[in-house]
């Protein structure tokens, strides 16, 4: 497997301000729905502009979230963008991490007369249940990818080798979590099912964790993952490499390195398939500097799989 980097964009709302943090995406009308994971807005990324999108209301009267103004403990850190369908029309599901009690919900995104509407559920009693099936405690939960087939959604936990946390998932019926993030059933009826644990590798030493997937037309999952040094499931840390990882089942079939850009390592978050060929995948990715200050940016990358 070869990865290449085709071409790097940074993404600014329409008025100038910076996207950052973007730790998600997912195709939405006509364009793409991108998740910010310190903000409560997303951003909806089409041919001639970005637009804020609200996901959520302000908590404590924020809207954005950093360690440098002592509000990322109030962050729901959303980090899951997943392509759902409600009564037969598309949406995007939007999960938050789980990495504390404020990351455990749910929101979901669909057109109303062409506009972006949103609707969130609190998930505590879903994400006690996959912590569970994972045989991990709370804190250790940080939930960060997912990717459909068929109609089960696989929720994929970012692990961590410095604390002894392998990279692992879930599955999860689409139809039953789509249910619960609409409030027609809860949270707690969401069947667990199937955990499995991956071993990445490393790289310097660093561990590579799992940070989105999806799925190819042969049933395989190819995930984006980054080698970050950091003790736990909320700080952040210097990221050392990116890669993605093929996998069949619980198998890692390849892992292949990210290409670093103008010598600097981008930490993708979120991944897209953009357009399929022969034996070769083209994605649309994107990247999550950890700096408020920074537009995250977003990547066309192509994947030779043979």
């Amino acid at each position: 497997m070869l990865v290449s980097v085709d071409d790097v964009r940074s993404l600014r709302f329409s008025d100038g301000t910076p996207v950052t943090a973007a730790s998600g995406i997912a195709p939405l009308g006509d364009g793409w729905l991108i998740c910010q994971d310190d903000a409560t807005f997303a951003a909806w990324r089409r041919a001639a502009e970005i637009t804020p999108v609200r996901v959520l209301p302000p908590v404590e009267g924020h809207d954005t979230f950093s360690e440098a103004r002592g509000t990322k403990r109030l962050k729901p850190d959303l980090e899951v963008a997943c392509p759902v369908e409600v009564d037969g029309e598309p949406a995007v599901l939007l999960l938050g991490s789980g990495s504390t009690s404020r990351r455990m919900r749910g929101v979901l995104v669909q057109l109303s007369d062409g506009r972006p509407v949103a609707q969130a559920a609190d998930l505590d009693r879903l994400y006690e249940r996959v912590a569970q099936r994972l045989g991990l405690p709370l804190e250790h939960l940080n939930l960060e990818g997912a990717a459909r087939h068929d109609g089960t959604v696989r929720w994929f936990n970012r692990g961590n080798l410095a604390a002894g946390v392998r990279s692992a998932s879930v599955d999860l019926s689409l139809e039953e979590l789509v249910a619960a993030a609409i409030h027609r059933t809860g949270g707690g009826s969401v069947q667990v099912r199937h955990p499995r644990g991956y071993d990445l590798g490393s790289v310097g030493g660093v561990g590579l964790a799992v940070t989105d997937a999806i799925t190819l037309p042969d049933g395989r999952m190819l995930l984006s993952a980054a080698a970050e040094d950091t003790p736990n499931a909320v700080d952040d840390g210097p990221v050392v490499a990116s890669a993605l990882v093929l996998v069949d089942g619980d198998s890692v079939v390849d892992v292949a390195p990210i290409p670093q850009v103008d010598g600097h390592v981008h930490k993708v978050e979120g991944l897209a398939l953009s357009r399929l060929r022969p034996d070769e995948v083209h994605l649309l990715a994107v990247v999550d500097g950890d700096d408020p200050g920074t537009p995250s940016v977003e990547l066309d990358l192509r994947v030779r799989l043979a």
